[in-house]
């Protein structure tokens, strides 16, 4: 009976410790994969010449090299494309997240004739990506003379369809889902109108709701490049004016052809990538952990998992 009861516990014992070793190897794993481009490019950025031609430099390079950071402001113009990234971004976040907080109070409050075939119609627009219609999108802005001007995104982003929108008003109809109706209710018998309700009531309290739809929101037009690259002839922002790094540096290249520089550089070609992408990550990457906390706390309440 002892012997029994005994090898039971071993059981139970090794089971318990060889699930959390398989758990541990697990998320090991997924942390190498999803990690390592970010370890990658920082190492890369501060190798030197004598670094990247050194065999048994892999990881830590033996000094830090600030030349590939010094040549990837200047390929990317970084001040100008900083001030473009700015102007346009942050007046579009403003107004997506005003216009889907008008729009999702109204999918989760009102009853009216045919609201569930166009909440249907919102769902439809999340599954289906934007590039599918984004030729009728750069007809409809050439036709409105809009087209290389930041107005065109500044109008989507204020009438509910700029990027992602969709998903941000299904974020927050489920917030306003989750109240209570007595609030309205009580606001009403105090004599508020529904505006006043909607914005001394409801809004407040679905604050964390507004700043995980307004990280989303920053974190999709910094780092979108199809629709900015489509609709813009210039003035790009960081997320298109990255992508134009290689070739600007391929052109440097050519036209130094014979001097010493250009042999450096087509050595640190990688490194002065990986500086460019660095710069480009670092903002956004400083605002998502300032505000982390809050982040996870409006994802964990609109129950959006994957």
């Amino acid at each position: 009976m002892d012997w029994s009861r005994r090898k039971l516990l071993y059981k139970k014992r090794l089971l318990k410790y060889g699930g959390g070793l398989v758990r541990f190897a697990f998320l090991l794993g997924v942390g190498y994969v999803t990690l390592y481009p970010l370890l990658f490019i920082i190492s890369s950025s501060f190798m030197s010449v004598s670094d990247t031609l050194d065999a048994t430099v892999v990881w830590l390079p033996s000094n830090l090299n600030w030349f590939n950071f010094q040549k990837a402001f200047e390929l990317l113009d970084y001040g100008e494309a900083l001030k473009n990234t700015v102007t346009l971004v942050l007046p579009c976040v403003v107004l997506q997240v005003i216009s889907c907080v008008f729009i999702a109070y109204g999918f989760a409050r009102f009853k009216l004739p045919g609201l569930p075939i166009l909440f249907a119609l919102l769902l439809f627009n999340i599954i289906v990506p934007s590039d599918c219609y984004m030729i009728p999108v750069y007809v409809l802005m050439t036709e409105l003379k809009l087209i290389n001007t930041t107005w065109q995104f500044y109008i989507q982003a204020l009438l509910g369809v700029g990027i992602r929108s969709a998903l941000y008003i299904f974020i927050i109809r489920q917030f306003f889902r989750t109240m209570p109706k007595e609030l309205e209710e009580a606001a009403y018998i105090d004599g508020c109108n529904p505006l006043q309700t909607f914005l001394w009531v409801m809004v407040p309290n679905v604050k964390s709701a507004i700043l995980t739809v307004s990280v989303l929101s920053l974190v999709w037009y910094y780092n979108d490049f199809s629709t900015f690259g489509i609709l813009l002839n210039g003035n790009y922002p960081l997320s298109v004016a990255v992508t134009s790094v290689g070739a600007t540096l391929d052109a440097n290249m050519q036209y130094l052809t014979g001097q010493a520089i250009s042999a450096d550089l087509k050595i640190l070609r990688a490194s002065i990538l990986a500086a460019a992408c660095l710069i480009v990550v670092l903002p956004i990457t400083a605002i998502y952990v300032l505000v982390q906390k809050h982040f996870t706390e409006g994802i964990e309440r609109t129950g959006i998992v994957g």
